[in-house]
């Protein structure tokens, strides 16, 4: 089976550096989306959208059974993130960073105690604003690992 990259569409900030790598790179794109965010604007024929119902998570679940160990998963969901290592996909946050194996039950667990510090009224941080630079980022990061991938 040939790479894919696969976004878990429903926040993700950087599904036009995707389609941009996915042109550069002749690469499949799949956008799995909720049907609450039904667009009809025109995509390369290389790019294909996957509407789930609404529901908590429905997304993540039908990206897990999508998802192959040749694919590229780009998400901001930790949760995901944790069901997508063990088919042996690699998985990036929208920043950049690649989750791993060995680091994704600490941010679990970070987002579990912030969780929980909520429900006990305490404020915590949200993420801070996604900037251009941040996009420019993201996309060399992509770039590198696909030109390393595909030369492999």
């Amino acid at each position: 089976m040939k790479m894919r990259l696969i976004i878990d569409g429903d926040g993700s900030p950087v599904k036009e550096e995707v389609m941009q790598l996915g042109e550069k790179f002749q690469l499949p794109v799949l956008i799995v989306t909720s049907i609450d965010h039904f667009t009809d604007k025109k995509t390369p024929a290389f790019v294909q959208f996957v509407y789930v119902d609404k529901g908590m998570d429905r997304a993540d679940y039908e990206i897990v059974q999508l998802l192959d160990s040749e694919d590229i998963l780009i998400t901001q969901d930790y949760g995901l993130a944790s069901l997508a290592l063990p088919k042996g996909a690699r998985v990036f946050h929208h920043s950049g960073k690649e989750y791993r194996k060995d680091t994704i039950d600490i941010l679990l667990n970070q987002r579990y105690m912030s969780a929980q510090m909520r429900k006990a009224g305490k404020k915590t941080k949200g993420p801070k604003a996604f900037t251009k630079k941040d996009r420019r980022e993201f996309y060399t990061v992509l770039n590198d690992i696909l030109v390393k991938e595909l030369r492999e």
